[in-house]
């Protein structure tokens, strides 16, 4: 978008007024992450939680105003609630020169409140974790919820990877969303269904949001989406969170009926680290773990047949069975993996013979067991997913 033009929209934006200062919606700060391109324009309105009613009609009004510049066809304006300014859940206050002992860094670590909840008919939440970036796991994910899809099982797939969403491009998704009773329908790919944040705005658009605007965008994402019904129930909705321990990963902890999560890591020293301060996060959090996956485990030398270990091997075992997690296997470096994700083909569908595919498949099985026996009141078994 030309400089003009977002000038233009800020403009008409800033005609419409804000209930609460009597300022235009610009200079009152509540526009937002402004994208305008292909047609489409949005930004994420984001008021107290107290305000969401107040602020309703705002945002249609600010529909129909960008829904009416020329060149436009869709019109998205996303109503949040910014997060209340008061302490956060789990801080320790320590006066300055204290000394804290382990014992109160565990009393005091943020823990799931007994109302933490799930969407509407869904049975299940599992979500995919790494402790870093680059380990694969929006890779496993996808071939993770497509494997349980195999299996019979009614799947969803959330990207709550806001910053770096590329759940769309390896489902192959270009459609936008649509809006039918308030609610967004996921859209349909390989018999799943799917939701990402990427599907919303352009794919070079940069999100430059702050955490509590990302932990909005994931509340709506899991709660403002048409999951499932009565008749057609959604087994389990499975999460490709953004790599780390920040907001979101907190956000998702703390008020999010979440059954296990699975952590994701390559072999390496570096990754096998940060593997361990995201198992302990969810533990923290008590949030079961159904185990570790090895991701780039080795490469097949096409030559010979022999494995050729690039980023070393056996290492998420270890970490897994030194933190009493249980490993969940691992997965093989194929080219036919990386085509698969580029070209928007999940390899467990497009090529559900490969050693990879197989190895997504046995994966998708152990977490569906576990997936089963920890419904109820009976803890499920953690599960950590290492690439």
């Amino acid at each position: 978008m030309s400089d003009p033009d977002r000038a233009n929209i800020l403009a008409i934006l800033n005609q419409l007024i804000d209930p609460r200062s009597g300022q235009g919606l610009v200079d009152a700060g509540l526009v937002q992450g402004l994208v305008a391109n292909r047609g489409r324009a949005g930004f994420m309105l984001e008021v107290a939680a107290a305000d969401v009613g107040l602020y309703g009609a705002v945002r249609d009004q600010a529909e129909k105003a960008l829904a009416a510049l020329p060149g436009i066809e869709r019109a998205q304006v996303v109503l949040t609630a910014a997060a209340e300014p008061a302490q956060a859940p789990g801080t320790i206050r320590v006066r300055k020169g204290a000394q804290l002992s382990p014992e109160a860094v565990a009393e005091g670590a943020p823990k799931r409140p007994a109302a933490a909840l799930k969407p509407a008919h869904v049975r299940h939440i599992l979500a995919v974790a790494s402790g870093k970036g680059g380990v694969g796991k929006s890779t496993v994910a996808v071939n993770l919820a497509c494997a349980l899809g195999q299996l019979g099982l009614s799947v969803g797939l959330l990207d709550a990877d806001v910053y770096g969403p590329s759940i769309p491009r390896m489902l192959g998704l270009t459609d936008e969303p649509v809006s039918v009773g308030g609610k967004l329908v996921p859209l349909q790919a390989f018999g799943i269904k799917a939701m990402s944040i990427g599907l919303l705005v352009d794919e070079a658009a940069p999100m430059i949001w702050r955490g509590p605007m990302a932990s909005s965008a994931l509340n709506q994402m899991l709660n403002d989406v048409n999951w499932g019904s009565v008749e057609a129930p959604l087994d389990v909705l499975v999460i490709d969170m953004p790599p780390g321990t920040g907001d979101i990963q907190l956000t998702l902890a703390q008020k999010v009926a979440v059954s296990g999560a699975v952590v994701v890591s390559t072999p390496q020293a570096v990754a096998l680290i940060d593997v361990r301060r995201g198992i302990s996060m969810f533990e923290k959090t008590h949030v079961p773990i159904f185990g570790v996956v090895e991701n780039m485990a080795y490469f097949t030398d096409p030559a010979s047949g022999a494995p050729i270990e690039i980023f070393g091997r056996g290492g998420a075992r270890q970490t897994a069975e030194a933190l009493g997690v249980p490993f969940l296997g691992e997965v093989p470096i194929e080219i036919g993996l990386r085509q698969a994700c580029d070209d928007g083909q999940p390899l467990v569908i497009s090529q559900p013979a490969s050693p990879a595919a197989r190895a997504f498949m046995e994966i998708a099985a152990v977490v569906a067991e576990a997936l089963d026996r920890g419904d109820g009141q009976k803890p499920a078994p953690r599960i950590m997913v290492v690439d």
